[in-house]
Formats: C-alpha cells, sequence, structure tokens
C-alpha cells in the first residue's frame, strides 16, 4: 500500500500568506509501475476528499473515495445490494456513487435508497450500490462514512487542489493520487516487489512524500511481537509455578516432620516404604488440584466479567482448561517427591520415639 504523505516543511518567518504544496503519487506513478511490473495489479482507491454527504435535513461526515472498478474485489468490501462502480462510470464521468449499508441506513431511514440522490459538495449523485464494512476515519475517532465515486468523477468534481484556511494563511495542497494499492501474484514477491517499487518512485521524487506499508512486513512483525509475548508470558508462568511448586513442598516437608509418629506407626503395622511415598504423593498431588480448580475458576471469571465490562470478547478453549488441570498435578508430583521420599526412608523406630 503506498500512501501520499505531505513532506516535512521548513518555516521561517519570511512566509507568505499564500502558498502552494505540491507532494505525493501521480498518475504518472501508476503508470510507470503498470509499465513496469505487468504482473502487478494495481488498484487505486486514489482521491480521498473529506466532505459532507447530505439527503434532505440529514447531513453526516464523508470520505469521498474516488476509486476504480476492480477495488472491490480485493478491497475486503461486499456488495450488498445493486453494483459497484464500472468502467462506464469511470469513462462517461458519472455522478453515481456506492454506499455503506449503515450510511443508507442513516439517510434513508424508511425508503429504499438505490436510485435514490445524495449530494456530496453542490453536486447530486446517486446511488447505485451498498457494501458492508464500516470505516472510521484514521485522523479522528469521530465515525466517518465512507462513499465510493469513480475516479474520473473525484478529480473532475473536486479537483487535485486542496485549501486549508489556517490563522492568517491560507495553504494549497495539490495531490493527485491518495494511494495506491499493489497485488503481487504470490506472498514470496511481495517484499521484493516493494523494495523494487520504493527504489522507483525514489528516482521520480525528489521528496520524501509518499511512505510503503506492506501488510506481510506488518504481519511477520506482529507474529514475532506475538512470539516474544508469548516468551515473556512463559517464562512468567514457570516461575509461578516454581514458587507454587517451592510452596507445596514446603508444606509438605511441615506434614511429614509433624506426622513423624504416625509415619513409624504405618511402618510398624507393615507399611511400605511406597505404601508412604504413595500417600503423601496423593496429598500432594490433591493439594495442588485444589490449587488448580481455584485456579481455572478466576481464569475462567476474570475474561467474562471483562468482556462484559470493556466488551472484549473471550475465548476459553476446553484444551486450556484441560492442560491447567494436567499441569496442576504434576506440579503436585513433581515438588511431592522428595517429602514422599524424606518420609518413606525414615527409620520406623526412631519415628515411634518422635514426640
Amino acid at each position: 500500500i503506498i500512501r501520499s504523505r505531505k513532506p516535512v516543511e521548513k518555516t521561517s518567518a519570511g512566509n507568505q500568506t499564500q502558498r502552494m504544496s505540491i507532494y505525493g503519487l501521480t498518475y504518472e506513478d501508476a503508470l510507470r509501475i503498470q509499465t513496469l511490473f505487468p504482473q502487478v495489479q494495481v488498484q487505486v482507491p486514489a482521491r480521498i476528499i473529506t466532505q459532507k454527504i447530505r439527503q434532505g435535513a440529514a447531513s453526516l461526515p464523508a470520505e469521498i473515495f474516488g476509486t476504480v472498478p476492480w477495488y472491490l474485489k480485493n478491497s475486503g468490501l461486499q456488495l450488498n445490494q445493486g453494483r459497484f462502480i464500472d468502467a462506464e462510470d469511470v469513462r462517461g464521468i458519472a455522478n453515481v456513487c456506492v454506499l455503506e449499508t449503515s450510511t443508507a441506513r442513516q439517510l434513508f431511514p424508511v425508503d429504499w435508497p438505490l436510485g435514490r440522490t445524495v449530494y456530496l459538495g453542490s453536486a447530486a449523485y446517486t446511488i447505485v450500490g451498498l457494501v458492508e464494512k464500516h470505516a472510521r476515519s484514521e485522523s479522528s475517532r469521530q465515525e466517518v462514512h465512507r462513499v465510493y465515486i469513480p475516479i474520473s468523477s473525484a478529480r473532475k468534481r473536486f479537483g487535485e487542489v486542496l485549501i486549508k484556511s489556517e490563522t492568517g494563511t491560507r495553504a494549497f495542497e495539490k495531490v493527485e493520487l491518495h494511494e495506491l494499492t499493489l497485488t503481487a501474484e504470490n506472498n514470496e514477491q511481495v517484499v521484493a516487489l516493494a523494495d523494487a517499487v520504493r527504489s522507483m518512485l525514489n528516482n521520480f521524487h525528489r521528496q520524501e512524500d509518499f511512505e510503503i506499508v506492506v501488510p506481510l512486513e506488518l504481519l511477520r512483525q506482529a507474529e514475532e511481537t506475538k512470539r516474544i509475548f508469548n516468551l515473556v508470558l512463559g517464562s512468567i508462568a514457570a516461575i509461578s509455578l516454581l514458587v507454587g511448586g517451592i510452596g507445596i513442598m514446603n508444606i509438605m516437608l511441615a506434614s511429614v516432620t509433624e506426622r513423624t509418629r504416625e509415619i513409624g506407626i504405618r511402618r510398624a503395622l507393615g507399611a511400605t516404604r511406597g505404601d508412604i511415598v504413595i500417600q503423601f504423593l496423593t496429598e500432594a498431588m490433591i493439594l495442588s488440584l485444589a490449587g488448580g480448580l481455584l485456579g481455572v475458576a478466576l481464569g475462567v471469571a476474570i475474561p467474562l466479567i471483562v468482556s462484559r465490562v470493556a466488551g472484549l470478547a473471550a475465548i476459553i478453549l476446553p484444551s486450556s482448561i484441560i492442560l491447567a488441570f494436567v499441569i496442576s498435578v504434576l506440579t503436585g508430583l513433581l515438588f511431592g517427591i522428595y517429602p514422599a521420599g524424606r518420609a518413606a526412608v525414615m527409620p520406623p523406630i526412631e519415628a515411634l520415639r518422635h514426640e
């Protein structure tokens, strides 16, 4: 994804009250990419204009998205009703638009929206289709409704010069294209393609007025971050298990000391060392299993509470619960071996003399 980016301007005391900034992607850039990389599909979301969409007394903040017919294929949009922009719309500079279903519901709560008219700026546009995808402006948390129109209409009706009025100044910005999306034939070509396109654009742009975002690289970074995060959480869990296991071992050692006479009586009555080991191992496993039950109960309850309060989806897998129980039992078994062994090797006569 290649986006136009306004370069950093050097301000000075002698700035004029009116100035023109020309930056970003151009139509020539799109043609160069199509010529040099014929195997690549070029999607041109092109013009993005912030404007109000009006219908009667209703008015909503909108992003007018000038685009091409093949944008629908890989955009993540799902056509709900009607049709998307076609080649005839682009060729004829037609005043047609495609709305999100949620936007249409707000503008036409009762009427059927297809075929109706909405106003973008001073021009009327006929609604030819509805798509499903909720869009929000990247620069604001306020809900922004995206409207799709032919790229030729966006260029013809709104031009390429944006006017921004500030305190005492008026800035003019000329941007031909706001965004280009390139689709490679397979994942292996994505990174190499991004590097080649970046090198090509650097040769024709004197300033850093564009940025390239590679979703595949972002995905790999996210996976690496997730791996590191899992390692950190695993280390914390291992330390917690170690501390818990040491606690179980100390409790069992104290129990062995307190029940020395009981151990001696059992040995005198015929209990073998194996019987003593099994007895104390069972107690250690029951102790750890009780802690595991409490931990699982908290582990299930807390995400459910958070999901209700914060509106976040909590996914609890049965395999995670089973794994927690197994780890609890194994922790009790592992850290109960030493106390059980201490109890088993205790001489019966010495144990009977213990007060």
